[in-house]
């Protein structure tokens, strides 16, 4: 057994690419890099180009073990629940950090989300999402999203002025929570890193820099600048200063922090033919790649044709209230 715990695999970070100036400009993906960064774990990171509206990225894979998105909360979760990287296990059951935590994944989380969707011209959403895709894609899937994202938020023509003043009122009142908390610290709790602040940070660091000047929510980010200041120090220090290492090179040892808090939890099997394996998932990815473009340009077509005859029918319908 302790054989194979002494047997590393490689951590792989599978993210949204970089842009903005951020190692992955994905709201999602960003907070899991921070996440990794905080608890000093080497690895790698790949980015997924082919399935842009997926809700598994980000994941976290090792060996056998792969952490989705969508699975147990997030990856950050599922690092946290299998053992694997947990940053919050002296602050889990403080009631402040857990409500503090609650309100940056839900008011700040539906700001962001309503910004970058609904509350914006899309340009940063297309250029994370769908700048490689074409453009009739592109187009169709930032509809698909941004009909998504009203459901989510319960916005409908009726009440949309209401629910745009309610979702920024309540990111008002979280940046200032969240400000007070802070003060002059240099993280929320315990002087140390926990996962509130990988996802406000991943918060802060997208919304300085993926929006532009006119932004309401980034206006009132920048209304705090204990917040700010926090987001510009640790992105310095955390970011900055250790991009070199966020890919190493593949002789790099990527368990080292692992191996002092326990790794038995992570698989160990090695991977016998691994140029093989990867030129064999390279060739998978692009048929499905093939496939994902294909479904997608039909839906476009579908769509556009339903929305030319839904057209027609309005303008036989105008003419005809017209001669009556």
């Amino acid at each position: 057994m302790d054989e194979q715990v002494n047997q590393r695999e490689e951590v792989t970070l599978v993210a949204r690419k970089a842009c903005f100036g951020l190692p992955t400009a994905c709201p999602s993906c960003l907070p899991v890099y921070i996440y990794l960064k905080f608890a000093q774990t080497p690895f790698n990171l790949d980015f997924n180009l082919t399935y842009p509206d997926s809700d598994q990225i980000p994941y976290v894979e090792s060996g056998t073990y792969v952490a989705y998105n969508n699975e147990k909360g997030g990856v950050i979760e599922s690092l946290k629940e299998d053992g694997i990287v947990d940053l919050d296990s002296e602050v889990a059951g403080v009631p402040d950090w857990i409500s503090t935590k609650a309100v940056v994944n839900t008011w700040l989380a539906d700001a962001l989300m309503y910004e970058l969707w609904v509350g914006s011209n899309g340009s940063s959403a297309h250029k994370i999402y769908f700048s490689d895709l074409p453009w009739p894609i592109g187009k169709f899937l930032y509809f698909k999203q941004t009909r998504i994202t009203k459901q989510l938020l319960g916005i409908t023509k009726d009440n949309a002025d209401r629910r745009e003043e309610e979702i920024y009122g309540k990111a008002t009142i979280a940046y200032g929570a969240l400000a007070t908390r802070l003060g002059d610290q240099s993280f929320f709790f315990e002087n140390r890193p926990t996962s509130l602040d990988a996802v406000f940070l991943g918060h802060a660091l997208f919304m300085l820099h993926a929006f532009p000047e006119t932004s309401v929510l980034r206006s009132k980010l920048l209304e705090h600048s204990n917040l700010v200041r926090y987001a510009d120090k640790l992105r310095t220090e955390f970011i900055e200063a250790g991009s070199s290492s966020s890919i190493p090179p593949s002789h790099a040892d990527p368990l080292s922090s692992f191996a002092r808090g326990g790794t038995s939890n992570w698989s160990s099997k090695p991977k016998s033919k691994p140029k093989k394996e990867r030129t064999e998932e390279e060739k998978k990815f692009r048929r499905r790649a093939k496939y994902f473009l294909v479904t997608q340009l039909v839906a476009v077509l579908v769509f556009l044709s339903l929305l030319g005859g839904s057209h027609d029918a309005e303008v036989e319908l105008d003419d005809d209230d017209y001669d009556d």
